[in-house]
């Protein structure tokens, strides 16, 4: 295969793939429809395997050295299968012209947006599965395909809301309050305002119960090295002082 073969043949190998991924998402959709979320599970993922993975930056190269009268081949979509390298094969780095254009920009959104919704329905499988954890892991991964993806962003918030944790509960407050800038729906609007102000004194209680565990565990290790010397951390005693700050005072 020539050189100038290459970029088409890249293009139509992914089209085939993107049209794989399409045909096994929807099977996954059947799945689901019919709540046979293992099966489902199973499809989506087979379907994610199709598509390339993501990258934080993708790039048409041209050789600067080169005309540019191969450029129509390079945008056919070239940029889907090449990242800008480093170094050449001899190990000497190559001088390159990296160029973007409104085709590979589109078909990088496209992949994008289906690799998201893959993702996300993933998460709507694990959530049915009650994986809750992994149901957060993986939605965090559409969304960095697409920030703005609004079930993505449901699915997370409502998962870590369920786990509980400190971390978990400031992590859907945080989606929570985006889900707000996002959804207009005035009925929707005050569903997520409604799950928020509940959320506010369990994330409160959250952080006091953690924040109390980790000081009872410091205060257990202080006082297993201050046993040596026939001391604890008793003996210490924190007194608030005039400058907003705090006083040591040993005491036997």
């Amino acid at each position: 295969m020539s050189d100038t073969e290459q970029p088409t043949t890249v293009k139509l190998d992914l089209e085939v793939s993107v049209e794989a991924a399409s045909e096994c998402k929807q099977e996954g959709n059947d799945h689901f429809r019919a709540k046979r979320w293992d099966d489902a599970l199973a499809t989506y993922r087979s379907a994610l395997a199709y598509l390339p993975k993501r990258s934080f930056k993708k790039e048409v190269i041209i050789p600067s050295n080169e005309p540019g009268s191969e450029s129509d081949d390079v945008d056919s979509g070239e940029s889907l299968a090449k990242n800008r390298p480093e170094e050449s094969q001899d190990g000497k780095d190559n001088d390159t012209i990296v160029i973007s254009t409104p085709e590979v920009e589109q078909e990088e959104k496209e992949i994008q947006k289906l690799r998201a919704v893959i993702n996300g329905n993933i998460g709507a499988c694990l959530i049915k599965l009650g994986q809750h954890k992994e149901a957060v892991e993986v939605c965090s991964t559409a969304l960095l395909d697409d920030p703005t993806y609004v079930k993505a962003l449901e699915r997370r918030a409502s998962c870590n809301d369920i786990l509980g944790t400190w971390s978990g509960l400031t992590a859907a407050q945080e989606d929570y309050t985006k889900l707000l800038t996002l959804i207009t729906s005035a009925s929707q609007q005050l569903d997520i305002r409604k799950k928020l102000q509940a959320l506010k004194p369990r994330l409160e209680s959250a952080q006091k119960k953690e924040t109390d565990e980790m000081l009872g565990k410091l205060k257990g290790l202080g006082d297993s090295l201050l046993g040596n010397f026939g001391l604890s951390t008793d003996n210490f005693k924190f007194v608030p002082n005039e400058q907003g700050g705090y006083s040591v005072n040993f005491t036997r």
